[in-house]
Order: structure tokens, then C-alpha cells, then sequence
């Protein structure tokens, strides 16, 4: 049976985050699908991945049998973030955005996975892999609204995922997440609404695609 790989960063738990909820959808629908299959969950709030240190990167370039003792404890740490995408049959994060950007624990992950030669380079390891991004915001950064510029998730997230590791990225945005609890977005909420129920709808509808293409 496939494996999904379930990643979380949002800091805040439960319904209290859009990104989580979304995910907890879309993985609930891959599990009926999939009820014998495996769900290797990393939730980088609570068992954050070390940001990437001189040991660990440079281990990555060493020869094995050169490599200091710290090297290797960094280096081992990499490589079963590694194999856990490599053995992903499907991929899931949530990638709430942060200051314009996706969270720190998010990008320490991503360091310590991208190894040129390995996951990055001309044939990546985990290339084709199908992956889905929740990438929700308490605003809205869609093309013609007045923070369009300001869009660092999907952008940066497609060069590294798809453009760099060469999964078969698609995403789902919950966005203008802010409105029920901000006054001046009052406005907003029906919006908000609207993309709330239209993520969990794609959450749902994803899932069930995937699992039907990794079925075939």
C-alpha cells in the first residue's frame, strides 16, 4: 500500500490552524482510501528539525570514510529525512505563511533534505513524486490584489519542491484567514468563507484523485 509523508509547521494546534485543519482533511480522505497504508507524520512545531550546521552540510560533500564523528551524527539525522521522502509514495505539508514566508522549522527541513548529487541534481531521488501544499495566509497575495509582491510561499516552494527536489507539486490555498478575528477584515469573512470551504472541498477531491493514480 502507498505511504503518504505528512508534514505540519503551522504553531498553532488543531482548528486553531488553517493549515493544519486542511491537511487533517485531505489525510483523513487518503486514509479511508488507504487503510492499510502508512503515514510517516512529522509535525516540526512540536519536534523541531535542527537548522542545518556546518557538520551537516559539509558531510554531504566528504567522503565517508573521512568524515569526522560529527559529521557522521549530523549527516546520519539527514539522511532519514532523506529516506522518508524517498520512500514517500505521496507527499503532504502545511505551509502556513509567516512574515511573507513559509516557517523557519519548514525551511530547516527542506535544508537538510536538498543534497545535490541525491535528492537535487540531475536525476533527483524523489523526482515525480506527487505533493500537495496547504499554503494558507491571513490575507491575500493572488495576482492583482495589492500584496501580489509580496507572495514568498508558492513562489519559493515551486522552485525548491518542483524545480529542485522535482516533485509533481500542486497546492491549496486557504487564504484571508485573518477576517473573523480582524475587525478591519470584517468585510472580508465572506471570502474567507468561501476559500475556507473551497480548500477543504480540494483536500477531499485530492486526495481521492491521488489515491485513485497511485491505485492505477
Amino acid at each position: 500500500m502507498a505511504t503518504l509523508l505528512h508534514i505540519d509547521s503551522s504553531v498553532f494546534l488543531g482548528e486553531a490552524s488553517s493549515s493544519r485543519s486542511v491537511t487533517a482533511a485531505f489525510r483523513k480522505t487518503w486514509e479511508e482510501q488507504h487503510p492499510e497504508g502508512t503515514v510517516i507524520y512529522r509535525d516540526l512545531a512540536a519536534a523541531p528539525v535542527p537548522h542545518i550546521t556546518a557538520d551537516a552540510w559539509s558531510a554531504g560533500y566528504a567522503t565517508p570514510t573521512k568524515r569526522t564523528p560529527e559529521q557522521f551524527a549530523a549527516f546520519a539525522a539527514r539522511v532519514k529525512l532523506i529516506e522518508e521522502l524517498e520512500q514517500a509514495d505521496a507527499v503532504l505539508i502545511g505551509a502556513p505563511m509567516y512574515n511573507f514566508s513559509i516557517p523557519s522549522t519548514l525551511k530547516a527541513w527542506l535544508d537538510s533534505v536538498l543534497l545535490l548529487g541525491r535528492t537535487a541534481g540531475e536525476t533527483p531521488s524523489a523526482q515525480g513524486t506527487p505533493a500537495i501544499v496547504v499554503a494558507s495566509r491571513g490575507g491575500s497575495y493572488a495576482p492583482g490584489t495589492p500584496r501580489e509582491g509580496y507572495e514568498f510561499v508558492q513562489n519559493y516552494l515551486e522552485a525548491v519542491l518542483k524545480g529542485t527536489l522535482g516533485l509533481d507539486l500542486d497546492f491549496i490555498v486557504p487564504e484571508l484567514t485573518m477576517a473573523p478575528r480582524n475587525p478591519a477584515m470584517s468585510e472580508l469573512v465572506p471570502l474567507y468563507e468561501a476559500s475556507r470551504e473551497r480548500a477543504f472541498e480540494e483536500a477531499t477531491t485530492k486526495a481521492k484523485e491521488l489515491a485513485e493514480r497511485l491505485a492505477a
